[in-house]
């Protein structure tokens, strides 16, 4: 197995994913390992030395005008993580859980966190051992990081918490012995170090974002397979006239079509059975490269993030320890929101192009709803319920999070970026987004069925419409199609084969 070095400044999403699968192992440089021990140096000097620090030798928050003994350093970081995991609502998929502790290990492979080695170690071991704590949802306002979600994490490394090893949910402890390991005692500072951090939100959108390429290079298929079903007029992507509104993605989405539908027999050209589709053909390009771009600085955010120091407070290389607000989530709640709008609107447009493939007023002469036997069969009438339902629920979910703030702490910790539930909410959106595609794949895949002119496709979405009738056949007849749809839906989210036929 592949060996994954963490230096806390280039891991990719790619990355996280495949230490998520298992497909690698993580581990630290010895030059990170060295500045992992020099952080901790300076804490344990100023220790020595009776520094008053932030969260080191005093309470947190509110309370942090009191002074701790020394004796109780030790008890306070614990008292922190067990106070602190007020988590409630689902746990976390373990992809999302394992993605935190892959992105809270690089933070702390930094050095400016104060943890000590072997308790950074530990937390490689879970990664590395597939114990992955239980983690509840709810419960971040997502600044003074993501408390709830992390303390649940980290309290498995000192014994305590829950989590699932093997495929069965244990205590804290269990699952460490089971995995042959040993939890950790915490020392001055490592609760702090191990929960003040932004990496819920930041797992969630790492995850998301891997998910969301592939649900776009979907989207851009599907509407491939559409324009082909209705017999699209293909001038409407001309390189040229797209050049003359500049926006790279509008000309990439363009590129991508046009690449899509090289050879088709069935699209047609400006004039030639009319003057102009819908717009929800037409502007396919301008659409798209708008959600793309959402994508794209999300992608951006999101990548610094995960190579970022999110703690409070930091210990700087001059040997300071000084208190900060990069715990702040507000820069991946923006993103996260972002996103949100750029993926409804992925899932809109495909909603739209579904309206057109089955209502009979619009259909271009294909059956109503794509029925063998209209009148005696529905076709896939109730299909396109299904989707307007979903892009409906969505933009409930695409009110952004990130402008709201409830103040917490006493009023010390009076704005907070509501973050976490952006990316949660982004992710849902995401899932729903991949079933409405596929119900537009599967209506694409009816009509050409019903035209029976999948020789007259394109090479390239002839070869995709066999991945789409690998999950969902032509109706010959009605018949329950809801778990194909999920099944669809699944491999889009999951596999990579529109992304790598975009890229060839």
């Amino acid at each position: 197995m592949e060996n994954l070095y963490l230096d806390g400044h280039t891991l990719t999403r790619k990355q996280v994913e495949s230490l998520v699968n298992g497909q690698a192992q993580a581990c630290l440089t010895e030059e990170m390992k060295q500045r992992v021990h020099e952080s901790r140096e300076k804490i344990e000097a100023h220790l020595a030395k009776g520094t008053t620090i932030y969260g080191v030798n005093t309470g947190f928050g509110q309370l942090s005008s009191i002074r701790i003994p020394d004796e109780d350093n030790e008890l306070l970081q614990l008292n922190l993580l067990r106070s602190d995991a007020t988590g409630v609502g689902e746990p976390f998929p373990k992809e999302v859980v394992r993605a935190m502790m892959i992105l809270r290990a690089n933070a702390l492979a930094r050095g400016f966190s104060g943890i000590r080695l072997e308790t950074l170690e530990l937390l490689l071991a879970l990664i590395n051992h597939h114990v992955t704590p239980v983690v509840p949802s709810q419960g971040s306002v997502g600044a003074s990081g993501d408390l709830a979600p992390l303390s649940h994490l980290a309290l498995v490394l000192v014994g305590e918490g829950k989590a699932e090893y093997q495929g069965e949910v244990l205590t804290g402890i269990e699952a460490l012995q089971r995995a042959g390991l040993q939890p950790v005692r915490l020392k001055a500072k490592e609760g702090l170090a191990l929960v003040n951090g932004t990496q819920a939100m930041g797992a969630l959108g790492v995850v998301t974002l891997n998910e969301v390429e592939r649900i776009g290079h979907a989207a851009d298929m599907a509407a491939s397979l559409t324009m082909e079903a209705l017999r699209g007029i293909i001038s409407a992507f001309d390189e040229d006239l797209l050049a003359v509104r500049p926006h790279p993605e509008i000309q990439t989405v363009g590129a991508r079509m046009r690449r899509n539908l090289q050879g088709s027999q069935r699209v047609t050209t400006q004039g030639e059975l009319r003057m102009q589709d819908a717009y929800s053909l037409r502007c396919i390009p301008q659409v798209h490269a708008a959600s793309w771009q959402s994508f794209q600085h999300a992608e951006n955010v999101v990548h610094i993030e995960v190579n970022a120091t999110t703690d409070n407070p930091i210990v700087l290389e001059r040997g300071d320890v000084l208190s900060g607000g990069h715990f702040h989530g507000q820069p991946i709640a923006f993103a996260m929101d972002f996103l949100k709008f750029g993926v409804c609107e992925w899932a809109n447009i495909s909603e739209r192009r579904t309206e057109r493939m089955v209502n009979p007023h619009l259909n271009n002469g294909l059956p109503p709803f794509l029925a063998v036997n209209p009148g005696i069969e529905c076709g896939l009438m109730i299909a396109q319920y299904t989707a307007a339902s979903l892009v409906s629920e969505n933009k409930v979910l695409a009110h952004p999070s990130c402008v709201d703030s409830i103040p917490t702490s006493g009023n010390q910790e009076d704005h907070v970026s509501m973050g976490t539930t952006s990316a949660r909410q982004a992710r849902q959106i995401t899932h729903h987004a991949a079933k409405v595609i596929a119900i537009e794949l599967i209506c694409a895949s009816q009509a050409i069925y019903l035209e029976k002119c999948e020789e007259a496709l394109a090479p390239i979405t002839r070869s995709f419409l066999q991945k789409v009738r690998a999950f969902c056949q032509p109706l010959t007849r009605d018949r329950p199609i809801g778990d194909e749809i999920e099944a669809l839906a699944h491999y889009l989210l999951t596999t990579d084969d529109c992304l790598e036929i975009s890229i060839k």
